[in-house]
């Protein structure tokens, strides 16, 4: 186990999670080639899925527990959750897909097996 960077600096500031100082992004989520401080290639680094699906999951169940508590304690027209919850749900996932892509590549260098790669 490499401990690295710590999670909480690799997730908030987009960093390396060996070295925490290089950009891990290139973009807004594409991850880097490299690290442009210490040289970690992160080519191998995939989280495909992964953060869509750690985020949609609670963010889709919090999402209609609130419009069900918007609907039983105010009761607007419908107008009102057909804008309201896409913009919503847009702004949730646009700034938390980034950290939880973070967290993600920092847990793969931290518990990836080296001898089979």
């Amino acid at each position: 186990m490499n401990p690295g960077a710590p999670l909480a600096k690799v997730a908030l500031l987009g960093r390396c999670p060996r070295c925490g100082e290089g950009a891990l992004f290139q973009g807004y989520i594409k991850i880097a080639p490299a690290c442009p401080v210490c040289g970690l290639s992160l080519a191998g680094h995939d989280t495909g899925d992964g953060p869509a699906f750690f985020i949609m999951l609670p963010l889709c169940i919090v999402t209609a527990m609130l419009a069900l508590l918007l609907e039983v304690k105010v009761g607007p027209p419908m107008w009102v959750h057909v804008v309201l919850w896409p913009v919503f749900i847009a702004l949730a996932v646009g700034y938390t897909l980034r950290p939880v892509k973070a967290i993600m590549v920092a847990l793969q260098y931290r518990y990836r097996d080296v001898t089979k790669a």
